[in-house]
Order: structure tokens, then sequence, then C-alpha cells
């Protein structure tokens, strides 16, 4: 699929990123006249642009620029060793640059989307960067080394003496200490608005984990929206595409999409 099947007029385009490799996008342009406002749309891990596409043309047509891309070892983009959650954070900045050089999109407006590794990301960069207008995350988990026990106990890998080791390599793989980056902590830097989504029957990332972000929001600009369904279910996110959209209208400080004149 691309962009195509939905109606939507796009480009594909090449985005450089680090160790000089590329990330495959697909950018969809605003339907107005003028810089608008962009949103950078991020995928999880094992997945691609596409299974992204059902949140761009409702997001088009609200009158937002969409750029959806592949992150490194994913879909079309470059391969580059191993990925990482740093890694994706990475590719999202570059993604967010490449966006905010467009004739067509606004840079004073720019918001960043992510599912599961790819919110963990954008919250990551949100935490960095001070030029996003919002950040909305589906499916973050609060801390990746939880994360990873979860998944080691999971695969019957005791935490001692096994999994311990495991964690403090995968540290220093990705050069990274977990709490550095963990979403939980990553909030509390982060000053744009905030919109974090949960399926409540998410088996992979519980619910509790957009809790405990929600419970570390530095202020009340960070709203959470638990909804039906569970971790890669994006039809409950297209179906719900007007909370976000409305959150993102309201963080961006510009009328309803019914209001553009299109």
């Amino acid at each position: 699929n691309s962009p195509e099947q939905y109606g939507l007029a796009y480009r594909e385009v090449s985005i450089p990123t680090e160790n000089d490799k590329h990330l495959f996008a697909w950018f969809v342009p605003p339907p107005v006249t003028g810089p608008a406002p962009a949103v950078a749309v991020l995928h999880g891990w094992g997945s691609n642009a596409e299974m992204m596409l059902p949140l761009a043309q409702p997001l088009h047509s609200a009158g937002y620029a969409v750029l959806l891309f592949d992150s490194r070892n994913h879909g079309r983009s470059d391969s580059d060793g191993f990925s990482s959650m740093p890694r994706f954070a990475e590719d999202l900045e570059h993604a967010l640059d490449w966006l905010a050089l467009q004739p067509d999109v606004d840079a004073t407006r720019l918001a960043a989307l992510g599912h599961s590794v790819g919110a963990a990301a954008a919250l990551l960069v949100a935490s960095r960067r001070h030029d996003l207008a919002a950040v909305a995350s589906i499916a973050a988990f609060a801390d990746p080394e939880s994360m990873m026990r979860r998944f080691l106990a999971a695969h019957h890998v005791p935490y001692f003496p096994l999994g311990r080791p495991v964690l403090r390599y995968v540290q220093h793989a990705i050069g990274h200490r977990f709490s550095d980056i963990a979403p939980r902590n990553t909030i509390r830097q982060i000053r744009c608005p905030v919109l974090l989504v949960h399926g409540s029957d998410d088996a992979t990332v519980p619910v509790e984990d957009a809790m405990v972000i929600y419970a570390r929001r530095p202020d009340d600009q960070v709203r959470l929206l638990i909804l039906a369904g569970d971790h890669d279910s994006s039809r409950e996110a297209e179906l719900h595409a007007g909370e976000l959209i409305a959150f993102l209208d309201q963080a961006i400080g510009r009328k309803h999409a019914d209001q553009l004149k299109l």
C-alpha cells in the first residue's frame, strides 16, 4: 500500500540520517495554500510507514502535511547495524529537520507522532528539542528496562543470573543508560503539549505504563487517552483520529480543520 490507496497525493523522498544512511519516506503535502502545520509519523519496532497509513488521511483532511517514514533497518530505509530506541529518535530528528525545510510547511508548527518504540523515541526527541508544537505517543512503554525484563520473562530467561548482564550489555551497545531515555523520565523534560494514547487491552505494553508516564507529567499540558484495543490496533487509532486532531489543533493554536479554507 501507499498513500495513493487513501486518495492522497504524495511523493517519495529520501532523507539523510546518521552514518551516511538514508530513510525512505512518503511526504503528503498539505491541502492548503501556504505554509501549513506538519506531523512526522514514526512506526514501531519491526513495522514500517505503511502500518501508519490509516492516520494519514484524517490528518491531511484536517489541513496537515504528513511525513511517514521508515526507520533504519525497517521497510525500505537503509540497513545500519542494530536498531534501538535512541536510533529511532535520531531518525525522527532528521525527519523533523527535513520537514522544517519544506516550503509548504510551517516550521514553527511541527508535531511528532509515534507508535510503541516510535512513541518512546518521540518523547525522547521532544525532551531534547524545543521547537516542537506537540507530541502524540501511542502505546509507549514507561521504561526500556522493564520492557526488556518482561521480554526475558516471557522467554523464560531468569533475571538472575542471566538477564541482568544482558541488560547491562544492551545499555553498553546502545550507548545510553535506560533511565536516561525512559519515557517516565523524559516526560519531565518536555515543554510542549503531549497526548498519551494507550489501548486498554494492550498485552505487549500494559496500560499501566501509560499511567506511570502520565503520573510523572511536569504540568497539565500532558493528556492521557485510554482506548479499547490492543498494542497494534490501528483501527481504534483511526476511529479516534478526531481526538488526536483536536489535540493537535489546540496545541498549535489553530482553528479546527472545518473552519479552514481548503
